[in-house]
């Protein structure tokens, strides 16, 4: 028979539930990729804006000369979503609870360390079985205030197309306005 102790502490992680959590920063976990969620709505919306404009250009070259036509991405790429980078972080709050939270982005390598004083702003996640998402972090050891950017719908989409797509809606409420008068 195997003797067990069973009075060595066990301290479980934990997600806060505060909106400002500060201690000392445990470990950085292995990061992971997940996906930017894409409204099917708003994709197609962008696309047909989009699309009135890529049209009235077409139109312009093939009566101005034979131009070449880029490479657009279609649909489904477009539907994917970007990826971004999710890092688990434990930090250790000073009445000795251990928290996890997640870091979406990237941040410079030498901005955290473990052992660094940080105090985080958090926001909680749709799903509510997941960790809060760190929003800021000001690094007390070393005095930097830290903001993790991620992939966006917007940046998945790109200037380029939204550029188009606003072309589009002007031009569309612009024969509107003008049928509307006469």
């Amino acid at each position: 028979m195997v003797n067990m102790d069973t009075e060595l502490p066990i301290r479980r992680v934990v997600h806060p539930t505060e909106r400002v959590v500060t201690g000392r920063l445990v470990r950085l976990m292995e990061g992971y990729a997940r996906q930017v969620r894409v409204g099917q709505p708003v994709l197609v919306a962008v696309l047909t804006a989009a699309g009135v404009a890529v049209l009235l250009l077409r139109v312009a070259r093939a009566l101005l000369s034979s131009g070449t036509r880029g490479a657009g991405r279609r649909f489904k790429e477009l539907k994917e979503g970007p990826e971004f980078l999710v890092t688990p972080v434990r930090v250790r709050e000073s009445t000795g609870r251990l928290v996890e939270v997640e870091l979406h982005g990237h941040l410079p390598q030498s901005a955290l360390h473990p052992g660094d004083h940080v105090q985080l702003t958090l926001r909680p996640q749709r799903d509510a079985d997941l960790p809060p998402r760190i929003e800021r972090i000001v690094n007390v050891t070393t005095g930097q205030l830290l903001t993790p950017r991620t992939a966006t719908l917007w940046s998945h989409l790109g200037p380029a197309l939204l550029l188009q797509a606003t072309a589009g809606a002007l031009l569309v409420l612009g024969v509107t306005a003008c049928s509307a008068l006469t």
